[in-house]
């Protein structure tokens, strides 16, 4: 077993520690007696049922975007949501959550998870709760929050990280949310997937290298270098892959998987769902009776940037053509029953990189004189250490039905996880069907591949883990499939 995967006996620990009163700054309580622990059901229901769900979480004018380093909102052009379902008869209930958020960090991920497992009486590693990853919208980590309040009351003019109170409304929108669906579920007959390639979208970040694979330029989420777009997509997914939820003949649920980061332009204090969420909604004004729900795939490396010049247009460009694959991906769907659905979970302790050390960060955002350094992202880094100390487990988890398998992955991990985890199931069972969803606990930040932590650039820059914790989550991922 690798050190970063949780044994039961330290899993019961930590547990034991959270139900001894541990708290999430702000005040939020954690408890994560998780069913990492539970040995789940090989056999799975027939009698599945599902509920669905759906809230506002689009902040108040003035509050901060993306952790506080671009504009604040001054306008709402478009509202942000949460949306999910909750999977019943297959043991304790399943949860999967996507929110229009830049990212849900550490506590305050966990915090999340509880608030939706105590609405949907199941335990919080049964709910998985994921990021679209737009940027103009909240980053959400009351830890670090509590490192820049503290600094604010020192005198030093900073901005904020998150409104607790607003982080609080919506965990209790959430828990209204659930408890509501839960009075409205609807058999499930059974399971469909589709699949269907998105055109001129996805492109790779990392295309700009010398001979020895080291990374010279980054091609973003909009790039006007002629000769970074000229280069080619790089390795990329280039499917979108759709898993849907009927009551015999009628579609209930559609969740898609699509990784590319989800931002045709930004920091303009202008709050948008962006070209994933203005897709994802055109394709629910199409089908009111089916609630579409949208998870960004391992886009860590994967931005739109080859396809767009960060105009209003490439906006409108970008979310006809993932529309169009959204539309395409369930034109013929495969079909099955739902006997045999399995939720497995792996729990590893993340470890931080050696440099900077939490006693160094701590002094340069305590420094008023490095203007240069911004405070909210070591602040950032500092929570994500202080989490390592805690031993707080991050959860990969994975539902199986049939040939059909969702895996469920932390922060910005590279596109290499999806591909190798589909190579991987393909190559135990033939006809696997693997959809990807990313950007969940966003602690680590991005996850490099092992191979590519050499090969700096941005990227690896801001991998607040070390490569042993991304050699533990390839083993991780090769587990739960």
């Amino acid at each position: 077993m690798s050190p970063n995967f949780v044994s039961r006996r330290d899993l019961l620990g930590h547990a034991l520690v959270g139900s001894a009163g541990a708290t999430l700054s702000g005040g939020f309580s954690w408890n994560l007696v998780a069913a990492t622990l539970e040995v789940p059901d090989p056999t799975g229901s027939a009698n599945l049922s599902i509920a669905t769900f759906g809230f506002d979480v689009t902040p108040p004018i003035g509050h901060p975007c993306c952790g506080g380093w671009i504009k604040p909102v001054e306008v709402i052009d478009d509202a942000l949501e949460a949306k999910g379902i909750v999977l019943l008869g297959a043991g304790k209930p399943i949860v999967l959550c996507a929110v229009d958020w830049t990212g849900i960090l550490n506590e305050a991920h966990v915090a999340w998870r509880v608030a939706l497992a105590e609405a949907a009486g199941t335990t919080p590693d049964r709910v998985a709760i994921h990021c679209v990853h737009q940027h103009n919208a909240p980053f959400a980590c009351t830890d670090a929050e509590g490192i820049i309040a503290e600094q604010v009351a020192s005198g030093r003019k900073l901005s904020p990280i998150l409104d607790l109170d607003y982080f609080r409304r919506c965990l209790d929108k959430g828990r209204a949310a659930v408890r509501k669906a839960l009075r409205q579920t609807v058999s499930v007959s059974h399971i469909g997937w589709g699949s269907a390639k998105v055109d001129r979208v996805a492109s790779n970040r990392r295309v700009s290298r010398d001979n020895s694979g080291k990374v010279l330029a980054m091609r973003g989420s909009a790039c006007k270098d002629a000769k970074l777009c000229a280069l080619p997509e790089g390795l990329i997914d280039p499917m979108l892959r759709t898993i849907a939820f009927f009551d015999r003949e009628k579609k209930v649920a559609s969740c898609h998987f699509y990784a590319v980061h989800p931002m045709s332009f930004y920091a303009d204090g202008r709050v948008t769902s962006d070209f994933a969420g203005l897709a994802r909604k055109a394709r629910q004004d199409q089908e009111p009776d089916c609630h579409h729900i949208y998870f960004t795939g391992c886009a860590g490396n994967i931005a739109a940037g080859k396809y767009n010049d960060g105009s209003k247009q490439a906006r409108i460009d970008l979310t006809k053509r993932l529309h169009e694959a959204l539309v395409a991906s369930e034109a013929k769907l495969e079909k099955t029953d739902p006997r045999g659905i399995v939720w497995n979970t792996e729990a590893m302790i993340p470890t931080g990189r050696a440099n900077p050390t939490p006693k160094a960060l701590a002094m340069l955002i305590g420094d008023k004189d490095k203007a240069s350094q911004n405070p909210n992202r070591l602040a950032l880094e500092l929570a994500f250490h202080r989490r390592c100390q805690k031993k707080i487990p991050i959860v990969l988890g994975s539902l199986r039905i049939g040939p059909v398998r969702t895996l469920h992955l932390p922060a910005e991990s590279f596109v290499e996880y999806q591909l190798d985890a589909h190579a991987f199931a393909q190559s135990k069972r033939a006809d696997a069907f693997v959809a990807t969803a990313a950007y969940g606990d966003g602690g680590p930040w991005y996850i490099p591949t092992p191979e590519e932590f050499p090969n700096g650039g941005y990227e690896v820059s801001v991998a607040f883990a070390d490569s042993s914790f991304a050699k533990a989550m390839k083993l991780g991922i090769e587990s739960l499939l």
